[in-house]
C-alpha cells in the first residue's frame, strides 16, 4: 500500500467555493484539486455543507476539470454526521450518524422560525442531520448579519424549551446559522476522514487543511494531536490567529480584486500541487 506525500482537509464555504456566488468561482481551484488527487494525494471536503451541495457545486466542476473516476477524493458533511467517497463522477453511498442528528421536534420549531425570517434567509432542505437557516443569495449580507443575533436567539430558545441545551447548540457564520449537535464539528470530521484513506491507502503523514472560521482550527488540532504533521491556512476575514502547536498560515482577505478567501486558496493549492504533480 502506498502512501502519498501530503494530503488535503479542506472546508468548502470560503476557501473553495465563494460566500457570495456558493461555487467554486475561481478556475484553478478545481484543476489543481484534480492535479493533487490524480497524483495520488487524498483530498477530502470537511464541511458543513450537505452532500447534495457537494454533489451539485462541487463535483460537476472537478469532472469538468478531468477527475478520473477512481481519483482518492471523499466528502465529510454536516460537520462530520455525514460521509461518502467520490466516485465514477458523483457521489457515493451515504454514511449517516443517527447519534448527532437533530430530533424532529426540534426541527419543527426551528421551521417555525426560519418562517418568520424567510425575507432575508431559507431552511436548507439538502441537510439530512442539522439545521441550517442560509442567507438569500440576493439578500445583502450586512442586513442578514444584523438579524443574526435575534435568530440564533430564537433557535437557542427553541433549544431551551425543549430541554436539548446539553446536545445541541447554534453555529453562526458569515452566511448561516446552523443547529447542530455538540458532538459534530470539523474534528469528528478530520477522524473519519482518516480513517476513509486509510481504507484505501496508506494515510500521508503531512496534511494541510484550510478554512474560513475558528471552527475549522479543529481539523488541523486533531491530525497534529493523532501524531500527523498539520498545516492549516486560515482565510477569516477577521480575528486574532490563536497560538497553537501547529504551524498556520494565516492571511486576512481584503475582499479587493483577486484577494477573497478563495483567492488566497487558490493561491496556496498551486503551491502545494507544485510539490506533488506537473
Amino acid at each position: 500500500m502506498t502512501t502519498p506525500p501530503l494530503g488535503l482537509l479542506l472546508d468548502v464555504d470560503g476557501p473553495l467555493a465563494s460566500t457570495v456566488t456558493r461555487s467554486l468561482r475561481v478556475p484553478s481551484i478545481a484543476d489543481d484539486l484534480v492535479a493533487i488527487a490524480r497524483a495520488g494525494c487524498p483530498v477530502v471536503f470537511n464541511t458543513g455543507r450537505s452532500d447534495a451541495f457537494l454533489a451539485e457545486q462541487v463535483v460537476p466542476v472537478l469532472v469538468a476539470a478531468g477527475l478520473p473516476s477512481d481519483a482518492p477524493v471523499w466528502g465529510i458533511g454536516e460537520k462530520g454526521a455525514t460521509w461518502f467517497p467520490v466516485v465514477d463522477g458523483a457521489i457515493g453511498e451515504v454514511q449517516e450518524d443517527d447519534a448527532l442528528r437533530v430530533p424532529e421536534r426540534l426541527v419543527r420549531a426551528c421551521r417555525r422560525i426560519a418562517d418568520r425570517h424567510r425575507d432575508l434567509m431559507f431552511w436548507d432542505e439538502t441537510k439530512r442531520t442539522m439545521v441550517s437557516l442560509e442567507q438569500n443569495v440576493e439578500a445583502d449580507n450586512a442586513t442578514y448579519l444584523d438579524r443574526q443575533p435575534a435568530v440564533t436567539a430564537e433557535l437557542d430558545a427553541a433549544i431551551s424549551d425543549l430541554a436539548l441545551g446539553d446536545e445541541f447548540h447554534t453555529v453562526p457564520s458569515i452566511i448561516s446559522v446552523d443547529l447542530e449537535h455538540r458532538d459534530a464539528g470539523k474534528a469528528i470530521g478530520a477522524s473519519r476522514a482518516v480513517r476513509l484513506v486509510g481504507e484505501r491507502m496508506g494515510v500521508p503523514r503531512r496534511w494541510f487543511t484550510a478554512g474560513d472560521s475558528t471552527g475549522d482550527y479543529d481539523m488541523a488540532a486533531w491530525l497534529h494531536d493523532a501524531g500527523y504533521d498539520a498545516t492549516h491556512l486560515d482565510v477569516r476575514p477577521d480575528g486574532d490567529q490563536p497560538n497553537t502547536p501547529y504551524a498556520v498560515l494565516r492571511e486576512i482577505p481584503t475582499f479587493a480584486e483577486g484577494h477573497a478567501e478563495d483567492d488566497i486558496t487558490a493561491a496556496y493549492l498551486a503551491q502545494w500541487r507544485a510539490e506533488v504533480a506537473v
